[in-house]
């Protein structure tokens, strides 16, 4: 069974940062691409970063790109979000998931709110 827990949300002043993971099991994570995507209530899921399977290729969401790196350690079957420079429209609940050729997501696991307020 295919489980991701995110972890490492909270509340964060504007300009701070915090590191998002997300644990994954019953899969063999260093063979998939992954995503990061995140959700505002009454919005839809916005696409915010995927990598590749070996770390070596990422991509970000115009909105965040500078402030966000993903990251990911194979050895520990974890995958990282680390965001600086936070803004109050960063505020949503962060999922990751496999990455999705198509653009769609459907995230089942609980994922992490993060709150950027002052």
């Amino acid at each position: 069974e295919v489980q991701l827990v995110e972890s490492g949300g909270g509340l964060v002043q504007p300009g701070g940062s915090l590191r998002l993971s997300c644990a994954a099991s019953g899969f063999s994570f260093s063979s998939y691409a992954m995503s990061w995507v995140r959700q505002v209530p009454g919005k839809g899921l916005e696409w915010v970063s995927d990598i590749d399977s070996g770390g070596g290729s990422t991509n970000y969401a115009n909105s965040v790109k500078g402030r966000f790196t993903i990251s990911r350690d194979n050895a520990k079957n974890t995958l990282y979000l680390q965001m600086n420079s936070l803004k109050p429209e960063d505020t949503a609940v962060y999922y990751c998931a496999k990455y999705s050729l198509s653009g769609s997501y459907s995230p089942t696991s609980q994922g992490t709110q993060v709150t950027v307020s002052s």
